[in-house]
Protein backbone atom coordinates (compact mmCIF):
# COMPACT_ATOMS: atom_id res chain seq x y z
CA UNK A 1 0.00 0.00 0.00
CA UNK A 2 1.26 3.47 -0.88
CA UNK A 3 0.91 6.11 1.85
CA UNK A 4 0.66 9.80 1.13
CA UNK A 5 0.85 12.93 3.30
CA UNK A 6 -2.48 14.43 4.31
CA UNK A 7 -1.97 18.00 3.21
CA UNK A 8 0.84 19.70 5.11
CA UNK A 9 0.40 17.52 8.22
CA UNK A 10 2.69 14.70 9.23
CA UNK A 11 -0.14 12.18 8.86
CA UNK A 12 0.26 9.48 6.22
CA UNK A 13 -2.95 8.16 4.67
CA UNK A 14 -3.38 5.12 2.47
CA UNK A 15 -3.86 5.79 -1.24
CA UNK A 16 -7.26 4.11 -0.95
CA UNK A 17 -9.57 5.01 1.94
CA UNK A 18 -12.68 3.19 3.12
CA UNK A 19 -16.01 4.97 2.74
CA UNK A 20 -18.86 3.55 4.81
CA UNK A 21 -22.03 5.17 3.51
CA UNK A 22 -23.36 1.67 2.75
CA UNK A 23 -22.96 0.43 6.34
CA UNK A 24 -26.45 -0.42 7.64
CA UNK A 25 -27.93 1.05 4.46
CA UNK A 26 -28.02 -1.57 2.99
CA UNK A 27 -24.96 -3.58 4.17
CA UNK A 28 -25.78 -5.60 7.34
CA UNK A 29 -23.53 -5.17 10.36
CA UNK A 30 -21.77 -8.54 10.19
CA UNK A 31 -20.70 -7.95 6.60
CA UNK A 32 -19.80 -4.33 7.32
CA UNK A 33 -17.44 -5.52 10.07
CA UNK A 34 -15.82 -7.99 7.66
CA UNK A 35 -15.36 -5.20 5.11
CA UNK A 36 -13.71 -2.96 7.70
CA UNK A 37 -11.35 -5.71 8.90
CA UNK A 38 -10.44 -6.71 5.35
CA UNK A 39 -9.66 -3.08 4.51
CA UNK A 40 -7.35 -2.76 7.52
CA UNK A 41 -5.66 -6.05 6.62
CA UNK A 42 -4.97 -4.64 3.13
CA UNK A 43 -3.24 -1.58 4.59
CA UNK A 44 -6.11 0.91 4.33
CA UNK A 45 -5.82 3.11 7.39
CA UNK A 46 -8.62 5.69 6.93
CA UNK A 47 -12.24 4.81 7.70
CA UNK A 48 -14.62 7.62 6.75
CA UNK A 49 -18.15 8.02 8.05
CA UNK A 50 -20.60 10.75 9.09
CA UNK A 51 -23.22 11.42 11.71
CA UNK A 52 -25.99 11.23 9.09
CA UNK A 53 -24.98 7.85 7.66
CA UNK A 54 -27.88 5.50 8.34
CA UNK A 55 -29.10 7.96 10.99
CA UNK A 56 -26.00 7.39 13.09
CA UNK A 57 -26.01 3.61 12.82
CA UNK A 58 -22.95 3.70 10.56
CA UNK A 59 -20.85 5.23 13.34
CA UNK A 60 -22.19 2.67 15.83
CA UNK A 61 -21.20 -0.23 13.57
CA UNK A 62 -17.68 1.17 13.16
CA UNK A 63 -17.36 1.70 16.90
CA UNK A 64 -18.38 -1.86 17.70
CA UNK A 65 -16.17 -3.34 14.98
CA UNK A 66 -13.04 -1.46 16.06
CA UNK A 67 -13.65 -2.24 19.70
CA UNK A 68 -13.93 -5.92 18.79
CA UNK A 69 -10.79 -6.03 16.64
CA UNK A 70 -8.67 -3.93 19.01
CA UNK A 71 -7.14 -1.94 16.15
CA UNK A 72 -8.05 1.61 17.14
CA UNK A 73 -4.40 2.70 17.01
CA UNK A 74 -4.16 1.52 13.38
CA UNK A 75 -7.30 3.32 12.29
CA UNK A 76 -7.69 6.95 11.31
CA UNK A 77 -11.37 7.60 11.99
CA UNK A 78 -12.80 10.43 9.92
CA UNK A 79 -16.34 11.52 10.59
CA UNK A 80 -18.48 14.54 9.79
CA UNK A 81 -20.87 16.94 11.46
CA UNK A 82 -23.69 17.52 9.01
CA UNK A 83 -25.31 20.92 8.60
CA UNK A 84 -28.08 19.36 10.70
CA UNK A 85 -31.11 18.98 8.50
CA UNK A 86 -30.49 15.26 8.26
CA UNK A 87 -28.72 14.61 11.54
CA UNK A 88 -30.03 11.68 13.60
CA UNK A 89 -33.24 12.54 15.38
CA UNK A 90 -33.77 15.87 13.58
CA UNK A 91 -36.15 16.68 10.76
CA UNK A 92 -37.25 19.93 9.16
CA UNK A 93 -40.23 18.07 7.74
CA UNK A 94 -41.59 16.77 11.03
CA UNK A 95 -42.48 19.53 13.53
CA UNK A 96 -42.15 17.05 16.37
CA UNK A 97 -38.48 16.49 15.51
CA UNK A 98 -37.48 20.02 14.53
CA UNK A 99 -36.40 23.05 16.52
CA UNK A 100 -34.75 26.29 15.34
CA UNK A 101 -31.32 25.32 16.68
CA UNK A 102 -31.31 21.81 15.24
CA UNK A 103 -29.48 22.74 12.05
CA UNK A 104 -26.43 24.67 10.92
CA UNK A 105 -22.84 24.57 12.11
CA UNK A 106 -23.33 26.66 15.21
CA UNK A 107 -21.08 26.17 18.22
CA UNK A 108 -24.05 24.51 19.91
CA UNK A 109 -24.51 21.92 17.17
CA UNK A 110 -20.83 21.25 16.45
CA UNK A 111 -20.03 20.44 20.07
CA UNK A 112 -23.24 18.47 20.60
CA UNK A 113 -22.68 16.46 17.42
CA UNK A 114 -19.07 15.70 18.33
CA UNK A 115 -20.04 14.39 21.76
CA UNK A 116 -22.69 12.16 20.16
CA UNK A 117 -20.27 10.85 17.53
CA UNK A 118 -17.71 10.01 20.20
CA UNK A 119 -20.32 7.94 22.02
CA UNK A 120 -21.46 6.13 18.88
CA UNK A 121 -17.87 5.42 17.80
CA UNK A 122 -16.89 4.31 21.34
CA UNK A 123 -13.69 6.33 21.21
CA UNK A 124 -12.10 9.16 23.18
CA UNK A 125 -11.06 11.12 20.11
CA UNK A 126 -11.81 11.59 16.42
CA UNK A 127 -8.78 11.74 14.13
CA UNK A 128 -10.35 13.90 11.42
CA UNK A 129 -13.54 15.86 12.12
CA UNK A 130 -15.13 17.43 9.05
CA UNK A 131 -17.73 20.12 8.45
CA UNK A 132 -20.24 18.43 6.14
CA UNK A 133 -21.67 20.89 3.61
CA UNK A 134 -21.39 24.65 4.17
CA UNK A 135 -23.38 26.77 6.61
CA UNK A 136 -22.90 30.15 4.87
CA UNK A 137 -25.08 32.02 7.35
CA UNK A 138 -22.83 31.11 10.30
CA UNK A 139 -19.51 33.01 10.57
CA UNK A 140 -16.30 31.01 10.29
CA UNK A 141 -15.25 32.50 13.62
CA UNK A 142 -18.03 30.55 15.33
CA UNK A 143 -17.45 27.32 13.43
CA UNK A 144 -13.67 27.34 13.71
CA UNK A 145 -13.78 28.55 17.30
CA UNK A 146 -15.85 25.52 18.31
CA UNK A 147 -13.62 23.14 16.33
CA UNK A 148 -10.50 24.66 17.88
CA UNK A 149 -11.88 24.08 21.36
CA UNK A 150 -12.52 20.42 20.48
CA UNK A 151 -8.93 20.09 19.27
CA UNK A 152 -7.55 21.70 22.43
CA UNK A 153 -9.70 19.40 24.56
CA UNK A 154 -8.18 16.37 22.80
CA UNK A 155 -11.52 15.21 21.42
CA UNK A 156 -10.45 15.93 17.83
CA UNK A 157 -6.97 15.63 16.31
CA UNK A 158 -7.45 17.39 12.94
CA UNK A 159 -10.27 19.24 11.21
CA UNK A 160 -11.43 19.35 7.61
CA UNK A 161 -14.42 20.15 5.45
CA UNK A 162 -16.54 18.33 2.90
CA UNK A 163 -18.15 19.57 -0.34
CA UNK A 164 -17.23 23.21 0.20
CA UNK A 165 -16.67 25.82 -2.47
CA UNK A 166 -13.05 26.82 -3.08
CA UNK A 167 -13.71 30.38 -1.91
CA UNK A 168 -15.24 29.18 1.36
CA UNK A 169 -12.21 26.97 1.99
CA UNK A 170 -9.98 29.99 1.37
CA UNK A 171 -12.12 32.08 3.73
CA UNK A 172 -11.71 29.45 6.43
CA UNK A 173 -7.93 29.31 5.96
CA UNK A 174 -7.72 33.10 6.17
CA UNK A 175 -9.76 33.24 9.40
CA UNK A 176 -7.66 30.46 10.96
CA UNK A 177 -4.46 32.31 10.13
CA UNK A 178 -5.73 35.66 11.40
CA UNK A 179 -7.36 34.37 14.59
CA UNK A 180 -5.02 31.52 15.52
CA UNK A 181 -7.72 28.87 15.13
CA UNK A 182 -7.17 25.25 14.13
CA UNK A 183 -6.72 25.04 10.37
CA UNK A 184 -8.43 22.73 7.91
CA UNK A 185 -6.08 19.97 6.76
CA UNK A 186 -8.39 18.42 4.17
CA UNK A 187 -11.39 18.84 1.91
CA UNK A 188 -13.63 16.01 0.76
CA UNK A 189 -15.36 16.76 -2.57
CA UNK A 190 -17.03 14.51 -5.15
CA UNK A 191 -14.66 13.64 -7.98
CA UNK A 192 -14.85 11.23 -10.87
CA UNK A 193 -14.43 11.21 -14.63
CA UNK A 194 -18.01 12.43 -15.12
CA UNK A 195 -17.62 15.50 -12.88
CA UNK A 196 -14.14 17.04 -13.03
CA UNK A 197 -14.99 20.58 -11.96
CA UNK A 198 -12.80 20.54 -8.84
CA UNK A 199 -9.80 20.62 -11.19
CA UNK A 200 -10.58 24.21 -12.11
CA UNK A 201 -10.17 25.87 -8.70
CA UNK A 202 -10.30 23.50 -5.74
CA UNK A 203 -7.38 21.25 -6.68
CA UNK A 204 -4.97 24.18 -7.32
CA UNK A 205 -6.10 25.86 -4.09
CA UNK A 206 -5.50 22.72 -2.02
CA UNK A 207 -2.11 22.14 -3.64
CA UNK A 208 -1.00 25.70 -2.93
CA UNK A 209 -2.26 25.91 0.65
CA UNK A 210 -1.52 22.37 1.81
CA UNK A 211 -4.91 20.65 2.10
CA UNK A 212 -5.30 16.97 1.37
CA UNK A 213 -8.07 15.93 -1.00
CA UNK A 214 -9.91 12.75 0.02
CA UNK A 215 -12.60 12.44 -2.63
CA UNK A 216 -15.92 10.63 -2.82
CA UNK A 217 -17.95 8.97 -5.62
CA UNK A 218 -14.95 7.80 -7.71
CA UNK A 219 -17.14 5.29 -9.57
CA UNK A 220 -19.78 7.96 -10.20
CA UNK A 221 -22.28 5.96 -8.16
CA UNK A 222 -21.73 2.93 -10.39
CA UNK A 223 -22.30 4.75 -13.69
CA UNK A 224 -18.62 4.34 -14.58
CA UNK A 225 -18.76 0.73 -13.42
CA UNK A 226 -21.35 -0.05 -16.11
CA UNK A 227 -24.30 -0.58 -13.77
CA UNK A 228 -26.69 1.71 -15.63
CA UNK A 229 -27.84 1.00 -19.16
CA UNK A 230 -30.02 4.11 -19.41
CA UNK A 231 -30.71 7.31 -17.49
CA UNK A 232 -34.26 6.26 -16.67
CA UNK A 233 -33.98 2.58 -15.73
CA UNK A 234 -32.12 1.83 -12.51
CA UNK A 235 -30.76 -1.62 -11.61
CA UNK A 236 -32.02 -3.28 -8.43
CA UNK A 237 -29.87 -2.43 -5.45
CA UNK A 238 -28.39 0.71 -7.02
CA UNK A 239 -28.41 3.97 -5.09
CA UNK A 240 -30.61 5.60 -7.69
CA UNK A 241 -33.17 2.81 -7.18
CA UNK A 242 -32.85 2.56 -3.39
CA UNK A 243 -32.64 6.26 -2.53
CA UNK A 244 -33.95 8.19 -5.54
CA UNK A 245 -33.92 11.99 -5.25
CA UNK A 246 -30.55 13.65 -5.84
CA UNK A 247 -28.94 10.21 -6.25
CA UNK A 248 -31.15 9.50 -9.26
CA UNK A 249 -30.51 12.98 -10.64
CA UNK A 250 -26.82 12.12 -10.98
CA UNK A 251 -27.60 9.50 -13.61
CA UNK A 252 -27.63 11.31 -16.97
CA UNK A 253 -27.83 9.95 -20.49
CA UNK A 254 -24.47 11.45 -21.42
CA UNK A 255 -22.96 9.97 -18.27
CA UNK A 256 -24.28 6.53 -19.20
CA UNK A 257 -22.82 6.91 -22.69
CA UNK A 258 -19.43 7.87 -21.29
CA UNK A 259 -19.66 4.91 -18.93
CA UNK A 260 -20.10 2.55 -21.88
CA UNK A 261 -17.01 3.96 -23.63
CA UNK A 262 -15.07 3.89 -20.37
CA UNK A 263 -15.94 0.19 -20.00
CA UNK A 264 -14.29 -0.50 -23.35
CA UNK A 265 -11.08 1.20 -22.19
CA UNK A 266 -11.08 -0.89 -19.00
CA UNK A 267 -11.66 -4.12 -20.90
CA UNK A 268 -8.73 -3.31 -23.15
CA UNK A 269 -6.55 -3.12 -20.04
CA UNK A 270 -7.97 -6.34 -18.54
CA UNK A 271 -9.45 -4.30 -15.71
CA UNK A 272 -13.00 -3.97 -14.52
CA UNK A 273 -14.50 -0.52 -15.07
CA UNK A 274 -14.80 -0.21 -11.28
CA UNK A 275 -11.05 -0.78 -10.90
CA UNK A 276 -10.18 1.72 -13.63
CA UNK A 277 -12.48 4.40 -12.20
CA UNK A 278 -10.77 4.10 -8.80
CA UNK A 279 -7.31 4.04 -10.39
CA UNK A 280 -8.08 7.14 -12.45
CA UNK A 281 -8.96 9.17 -9.35
CA UNK A 282 -6.15 7.75 -7.21
CA UNK A 283 -3.48 8.89 -9.66
CA UNK A 284 -4.85 12.31 -10.57
CA UNK A 285 -2.70 15.32 -9.56
CA UNK A 286 -3.39 16.71 -6.11
CA UNK A 287 -5.44 13.76 -4.84
CA UNK A 288 -4.45 12.19 -1.52
CA UNK A 289 -6.88 9.30 -1.90
CA UNK A 290 -10.31 8.34 -3.17
CA UNK A 291 -12.90 6.84 -0.86
CA UNK A 292 -14.02 3.39 -1.95
CA UNK A 293 -17.45 2.45 -0.61
CA UNK A 294 -18.02 -1.27 -1.17
CA UNK A 295 -21.44 -2.68 -0.45
CA UNK A 296 -20.17 -6.27 -0.16
CA UNK A 297 -16.99 -8.11 0.79
CA UNK A 298 -16.69 -9.29 -2.82
CA UNK A 299 -16.73 -5.72 -4.10
CA UNK A 300 -13.91 -4.78 -1.72
CA UNK A 301 -11.88 -7.82 -2.76
CA UNK A 302 -12.09 -6.69 -6.39
CA UNK A 303 -10.97 -3.13 -5.58
CA UNK A 304 -8.02 -3.79 -3.25
CA UNK A 305 -5.61 -4.68 -6.13
CA UNK A 306 -5.91 -1.08 -7.38
CA UNK A 307 -3.56 -0.04 -4.56
CA UNK A 308 -0.64 -1.54 -6.52
CA UNK A 309 -1.60 -0.14 -9.96
CA UNK A 310 -0.39 2.99 -11.74
CA UNK A 311 -2.28 5.01 -14.34
CA UNK A 312 -0.28 5.27 -17.56
CA UNK A 313 -0.23 8.35 -19.78
CA UNK A 314 -1.99 6.65 -22.70
CA UNK A 315 -4.94 5.62 -20.54
CA UNK A 316 -5.08 9.06 -18.95
CA UNK A 317 -5.30 10.64 -22.41
CA UNK A 318 -8.04 8.23 -23.49
CA UNK A 319 -10.09 9.20 -20.42
CA UNK A 320 -9.46 12.91 -21.08
CA UNK A 321 -10.88 12.41 -24.57
CA UNK A 322 -14.16 11.18 -23.05
CA UNK A 323 -14.53 14.05 -20.57
CA UNK A 324 -11.94 16.82 -20.88
CA UNK A 325 -10.20 18.21 -17.79
CA UNK A 326 -12.35 20.54 -15.71
CA UNK A 327 -15.62 19.64 -17.45
CA UNK A 328 -18.76 17.78 -16.42
CA UNK A 329 -21.43 15.50 -17.90
CA UNK A 330 -23.18 14.46 -14.66
CA UNK A 331 -23.72 16.69 -11.63
CA UNK A 332 -22.23 15.16 -8.48
CA UNK A 333 -22.31 18.53 -6.75
CA UNK A 334 -26.10 18.56 -6.86
CA UNK A 335 -26.33 18.77 -3.07
CA UNK A 336 -24.13 21.87 -3.11
CA UNK A 337 -26.12 25.02 -3.81
CA UNK A 338 -22.97 26.98 -4.63
CA UNK A 339 -21.95 24.81 -7.59
CA UNK A 340 -23.64 25.55 -10.90
CA UNK A 341 -23.33 23.71 -14.17
CA UNK A 342 -20.53 25.09 -16.33
CA UNK A 343 -21.26 23.19 -19.55
CA UNK A 344 -24.41 22.33 -21.45
CA UNK A 345 -26.01 18.99 -20.66
CA UNK A 346 -25.28 16.34 -23.27
CA UNK A 347 -21.89 17.77 -24.24
CA UNK A 348 -18.54 16.37 -23.26
CA UNK A 349 -16.71 19.67 -23.49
Amino acid sequence: MEYRPLGRTGVQVSSLCLGTDNFADPTPEDEAARILNMALDAGINVVDTGDVYADGEGEKIIGRAIKANGRRHQTIIATKVDHGRRRPGYSVDDPALFAPNDHGHSRLNIIRACENSLKRLQTDYIDLYQIHRPSPDIPWEEQLGALTDLVRQGKVRYIGCSTHAPWTVMDAIMVSELKGYARFVSEQPPYNLLDRRIENELVPLCQKHGLGLITWAPMAMGVLAGRYKSATEYPDGSRAALRGGFYADRVTQRGVEVGAEFTKIAQGLNLTPAQLSILWVKDQPGIAAPLIGPRTVEQLESLIPVKDMKLDDETRAACDALVPPGSVVADFHNTADWMKMQVTWGQSS
